[in-house]
């Protein structure tokens, strides 16, 4: 058997030994296999990757928006040409099917392409001034040193999600990946040395939150901090960064609602809501959380939710034909658990699923099946807290105003979901449904020229398209005179 590979820290451009010799240890969440040992940072190692980030800082800031975009361009085609490779990284630490770790490993492609295509409109303005001759400037800069912090959802994409504007725009980046999942970020550290960035520009620094994230917050070194995460982890850096008085863009939780009018296309919608709830054994803060359906259509739609779910195959990641995979670590397997169990001491009934897999390969990993639940309403737990996990809750409701209310009752508002063919409930949705992003008759899935940003317990700030590009640069007022 090989002997998991042990990673040191990247830092300026090499890998680095960390001050101490304690180690993460990676496992597949599917088998139990150890992939990987990867070094602890302390925050004297995340200090010095802070300070060679700030001596990169003034020689790449000083390139023109097209030289380092050639950067960019020449990694996209690194990690293009290493498609599978890295897919398989993320099925092994992830756990998500092969199937859609290719899908992510190209969406983080199309994530650093918008990048570097749109750096060069990142344009400042030239004001009239308010004495004769006079013009006032306004013009974009970048903040500096650029700490991430980043989920285990999507390991690679959300890593290339900050990189790519952050670099982009003349800052130089220092990123912390889950401590779950830290393999797809380190791989694609190798794939910057190829590109030739230039030392320091890109540096990743592996361990805990407690450590390792709070040493990326708290120096006076950082200017901007952007996170991926939950809604407690979120609170605890903003108030972390508070102190620096940095600038802080979080993305949360979420609770999506997926509202399926009397009118809907009945198949689509089932199709949808499927792929919106079990893609990633549930764990997408877009996922659809709560299925509001209009009683007119409830019975003829859960007959094709029941249909759907049940042939979902959970399974081997790795093998292409795999619906759904497992749940990243046992923890995660017992909260989503104990939440069903919970839901149906509330009143829930299960239709399909409710219990952990066992038996044969399940046995070696976090695997819990595709799940279905009736009879919830809008009081429940499960209704008001995120599941996080492969777990479809189905609530009837009365007609539009009753599916807006109890869509709209959340703390959370990133995402949701409307099927419907009707133009009123269409314009009345896009004013009346108060969450940062709305897919009106598909599945989930956000695009790189888009705006990915939500309300409330789900975060400030965003990310994605030239709004969330334009986040990774500060403004500088000058008043020219002759």
């Amino acid at each position: 058997m090989t002997e998991p590979k042990t990673y040191d820290l990247f830092i300026g451009g090499e890998w680095t030994r960390a001050d101490n010799t304690d180690h993460d240890t990676i496992r597949n969440p599917a088998t139990g296999e150890v992939l990987a040992r990867v070094a602890i940072a302390g925050e004297t190692d995340v200090t010095r990757a802070l300070r060679t980030a700030q001596d990169a800082f003034p020689a790449w800031s000083r390139l023109v928006a097209t030289e380092r975009a050639d950067y960019l361009y020449r990694l996209i085609e690194l990690i293009r040409r290493d498609t599978e490779k890295l897919a398989r990284i993320i099925t092994s630490e992830n756990g998500k099917p092969l199937k859609e770790a290719r899908v992510e490993v190209n969406f983080a492609i199309q994530l650093i392409r918008f990048a570097a295509e749109n750096v060069r409109r990142l344009e400042g303005n030239i004001i009239p001034g308010s004495r004769p001759g006079e013009k006032i400037l306004i013009e974009k800069i970048p903040h500096g040193v650029v700490a991430g912090i980043s989920a285990w959802n999507f390991p690679l994409a959300l890593t290339a999600r900050k990189l790519g504007p952050a670099v982009a725009a003349g800052n130089t980046f220092v990123i912390k990946p889950h401590e779950l999942t830290p393999l797809a970020t380190l791989a694609l550290a190798e794939l910057t040395v190829e590109a030739g960035f230039p030392p320091g520009v890109f540096n990743v620094v592996t361990g805990g939150g407690a450590t390792v994230g709070n040493a990326l917050v708290v120096s006076p070194i950082t200017r901007l901090i952007t996170m991926t995460g939950s809604t407690p982890a979120g609170r605890r850096i903003m108030a972390a960064a508070s102190e620096g008085l940095k600038e802080v863009r979080l993305e949360l939780g979420g609770k999506a609602p997926f509202i399926v009018m009397e009118d809907a296309d009945l198949e689509a919608a089932a199709n949808a809501a499927v792929a919106a709830r079990f893609m990633n054994c549930g764990q997408v803060c877009t996922a659809n959380e709560r299925t509001y359906v209009h009683t007119a259509v409830y019975d003829a739609f859960l007959k094709r939710l029941r249909e759907k779910v049940a042939a979902l195959k959970t399974g081997n990641p790795l093998d292409d034909t795999t619906d759904m995979g497992p749940k990243i670590s046992a923890d995660e397997l017992e909260k989503v658990d104990g939440m069903v169990r919970h839901a149906v001491e509330q009143g829930a009934k299960v239709e399909l699923g409710g219990k952990r897999l066992t038996g044969g390969a399940y046995d070696r990993g976090n695997f819990y099946a595709p799940t279905l639940l009736t009879d919830v309403n809008g009081a429940m737990d499960i209704a008001r807290n995120e599941v996080f996990g492969p777990v479809l809750s189905l609530i009837r409701v009365r007609d539009f105003d009753d599916a807006i209310t109890q869509a709209n009752d959340s703390r959370y508002g990133l995402s949701a979901y409307m099927f419907t063919q009707n133009l009123k409930y269409i314009m009345r949705m896009t004013s009346e449904l108060n969450f940062g992003e709305i897919y009106v008759n598909r599945e989930g899935g956000e695009a790189a020229q888009g705006f990915h940003h939500g309300y409330g317990d789900s975060g400030i700030g965003g990310e994605d398209g030239q709004y969330g590009l334009e986040a990774y640069v500060d403004t500088k007022t000058i008043y020219l005179n002759a």
